[in-house]
C-alpha cells in the first residue's frame, strides 16, 4: 500500500475511535439553528453524518477521477498504438522505396559498367590491331634493312649477289 492509503486509514481509525469514546456526547440533543429555524437534535451526530457524507462524496469523486484517468490512459494507449502502426507502415514503405531506388541505381551502374567494358574492349581491339600493324611494319623494315646489309656484305666480300 502507498503511504497516503496508510495515512488515510490511520486518520479514519482515529475518527472512529474518537466517535466511539465520545458517543454519549455525540448523541446528546442540543438546540441547533438552521438559519431560518431551530430544532432539537444531536449536534455531534449531525456533524458526524455530514463528515461521513463528505467522505463518501470524496471517495466517489476519487473513484470517478481514477476511472476517468484509466479510460484516458487506455484511449491514449490506443492512439499511441495506432500512431506506432502508422509509423511502422511508413518506415516499411520507405524501405521498399529505398530498395526499388537502389535496384534501379544498381542496374544503371551495371549498364554503365557494361558500356564501359564494351568500349574498353573495342579500344583494346583497335590498339591491338594498330600494334600488330606496327609490329608487322617494323618486321618488314627490319627485314629490308637486314636484306640490304646482306647485299652490302656480299658486295664487299666479293660474292655474287643472289
Amino acid at each position: 500500500m502507498h503511504l497516503r492509503h496508510i495515512l488515510l486509514i490511520f486518520v479514519l481509525s482515529l475518527l472512529v475511535i474518537f466517535a466511539a469514546v465520545n458517543w454519549t456526547a455525540i448523541v446528546e440533543p442540543t438546540t441547533v439553528s438552521l438559519i431560518f429555524t431551530t430544532i432539537q437534535a444531536p449536534l455531534g451526530l449531525l456533524l458526524l453524518t455530514i463528515t461521513a457524507l463528505l467522505s463518501v462524496f470524496f471517495l466517489g469523486f476519487m473513484v470517478y477521477m481514477q476511472s476517468s484517468m484509466l479510460m484516458e490512459r487506455q484511449r491514449v494507449s490506443r492512439e499511441l498504438e495506432a500512431q506506432r502502426e502508422l509509423a511502422n507502415q511508413a518506415e516499411a514503405s520507405r524501405f521498399s522505396e529505398l530498395h526499388v531506388y537502389l535496384e534501379t541505381e544498381l542496374q544503371k551502374i551495371n549498364a554503365s559498367t557494361q558500356e564501359l567494358e564494351d568500349h574498353l574492349g573495342l579500344r583494346l581491339t583497335q590498339l591491338e590491331q594498330a600494334l600488330n600493324i606496327t609490329i608487322e611494319q617494323t618486321g618488314n623494315t627490319l627485314s629490308a634493312y637486314i636484306g640490304e646489309l646482306e647485299d652490302r656484305l656480299e658486295v664487299n666480300s666479293g660474292k655474287p649477289p643472289r
